[in-house]
């Protein structure tokens, strides 16, 4: 088992209520928001990179094959 999975099975409530404090005080409630737009923004970008790679893949398969 790599330590990157031991470290985040063992990360529990209290530890995880623990790191939302200090990243409220690191960055402030109005930035939080900020932060989390962000984010979501990157992750929507990445889902649909990987959709049109898949789709991209997928298509050349489909020309690819053989027709009987």
């Amino acid at each position: 088992m790599d330590l990157l999975t031991l470290f985040l099975f063992s990360i529990g409530g209290p530890e995880i209520i623990l790191i939302l404090f200090v990243i409220l005080l690191l960055f402030g409630a109005k930035k939080i928001p900020e932060l989390a737009k962000g984010l979501g923004k990157g992750i929507r970008e990445f889902k649909d990179a990987t959709k049109e790679v898949k789709d991209e893949i997928n298509q050349a398969t489909e020309k690819a094959k053989p027709e009987d």
